[in-house]
């Protein structure tokens, strides 16, 4: 078998597939280098988004949604569901269901697109080659034209409280618990920490969140955050802000942690730990001496605009780069990256690209906040809309949150948009649409949105910016 390649990606997480995919769609000799084992022991293409984050984590809240809505809101419906269970058993075995069939999905498409597939590790040596260490214990040295490294990241561990998969766990730990913990910690208040959190508090959990930061979600807009915080404790997620963990020791079958509010150290018992402080990127051992390309002090690989890192022929995508660590993101950079390989122009917006928590009620935002505006002294205005006036979400049983739109005082070119409710997910590209095509409060305000549907609010919440919505007082 020829070891020499147009290109090699290292990595097949969302990013290095679609780079390896679309390379081969091009006509360029391709391979892709994954070193991920599924729970069978078995290669398992995807990345931590196919395995054990995004696609797995929604199947557990899909999974936990129904049984919370069984227990709280059929009754609203006139549906009696008395003594509901769960079987966790079923509910995980549900998820790795899913997970097999699209890491088995990405296996096809290599196939199809006819990508050679390595599996192991893959380290970048001097030259535009590359160290593979296979599973069976085997070497080969890859060469390519050129090599997209796309070795995506790892689950942050406080020195503190270490991964004992049992007891402290990462995400990883927290999608295979094999009963729903009486009491469950969580130490960072993140999309992780929320949206696993949410997942064991539906099953019955009782759920305390430490966040270190005296804000919650300070990267989202303040008002969407306060909104989405009051919905929480609603559900009784116990949100504690402010809160420094300092100690988790594990005691018999508990975890016992101290941390500090800012004012005196208290002390928690729960019976498992899940640690959702952030990524890092994966660059440990990727680079061998003399290649030329640089990491930064946050171990990110260095990289210009069109993400390539000033070695010739070496570029470099997704959680391993800057940017957000999120997996559309590195779809669209894997993209771009073999396009402009094969000397196409490739486009990477990243003030577009947004953000979703699949929360009950979801959260999403694209652009600007209202904070970020104030700080860079940008004139703007605001339209908001509650999903209470909406008629779908009424009639659906979810009125919480809202949708606002930030638009240019000047220009009312639209900055941001920013959602709490039920299927924001989906309405938030109506946002990034309108920006990427530099659209204006009023274009959304002009469009025809069907009714009864959640969609009216983004049209309310944009007639709003010039205090002409129909639905409610300006």
């Amino acid at each position: 078998m020829s070891t020499e390649f147009d290109v090699v990606v290292i990595g097949a997480g969302p990013a290095g597939y679609h780079a390896a995919i679309r390379a081969a769609q091009l006509g360029l000799k391709t391979a892709c280098i994954d070193a991920a084992l599924g729970k069978d022991g078995k290669p398992a293409l995807g990345g931590t988004c196919l395995r054990v984050g995004c696609i797995p984590s929604k199947a557990l809240l899909d999974s936990s949604r129904q049984y919370w809505n069984m227990q709280h809101l059929f009754g609203e419906h006139g549906i009696t569901a008395d003594n509901a269970k769960i079987n966790v058993e079923t509910m995980v075995g549900r998820k790795d269901k899913i997970v097999k069939q699209f890491t088995g999905g990405i296996a096809a498409l290599f196939k199809a697109n006819k990508i050679t597939a390595y599996y192991g590790f893959g380290q970048l040596q001097p030259g535009k080659s590359v160290l593979v260490k296979q599973h069976d214990g085997s070497e080969v040295v890859l060469t390519g034209k050129h090599i997209v490294i796309a070795a995506g990241s790892d689950s942050i561990e406080l020195p503190f409280a270490r991964f004992d998969g049992k007891r402290i766990v990462d995400n990883v730990g927290a999608l295979d618990f094999t009963q729903v913990p009486k009491r469950l910690g969580v130490i960072g208040a993140g999309v992780i920490g929320l949206e696993l959190g949410s997942v064991w508090k539906r099953l019955g959990s009782e759920v305390t969140i430490l966040e270190a930061l005296p804000e919650f979600l300070g990267a989202a807009d303040a008002e969407a955050a306060r909104v989405a915080l009051k919905e929480f404790k609603k559900q009784g997620l116990d949100i504690k802000l402010g809160a420094k963990v300092s100690k988790a020791e594990i005691v018999k079958d508990e975890v016992h942690l101290t941390y500090n509010d800012g004012t005196a150290d208290h002390s928690l018992v729960v019976d498992n730990l899940l640690v959702a402080v952030g990524r890092k990127a994966a660059s440990t051992n990727l680079l061998a001496e003399g290649t030329g390309v640089k990491i930064n002090a946050r171990g990110q690989i260095e990289v210009d605009d069109h993400c390539h890192t000033g070695v010739d022929g070496i570029w470099a995508v997704g959680d391993c780069v800057r940017g957000p660590m999120l997996a559309h993101k590195g779809f669209e950079e894997g993209i771009a990256v073999a396009e402009r390989i094969a000397g196409l122009p490739g486009h990477v917006n990243l003030d577009t690209v947004p953000w979703v928590i699949y929360t009950e009620p979801e959260i999403a935002w694209v652009g600007k906040t209202e904070q970020q505006l104030k700080a860079e002294d940008i004139p703007y205005k605001t339209g908001s809309f509650p999903f209470a006036a909406v008629g779908r979400a009424v009639a659906m049983g979810e009125p919480a949150g809202f949708v606002k739109v930030i638009a240019h005082a000047e220009t009312d070119r639209v900055l941001g948009m920013h959602l709490v409710g039920v299927g924001v997910s989906e309405l938030v590209h109506e946002g990034v649409l309108t920006m990427e095509f530099h659209g204006s409060a009023e274009d959304l305000a002009r469009i025809c949105h069907a009714h009864p549907t959640l969609s009216e609010a983004i049209h309310d919440a944009a007639m709003a910016v010039d205090k002409r919505a129909i639905h409610k007082a300006n």
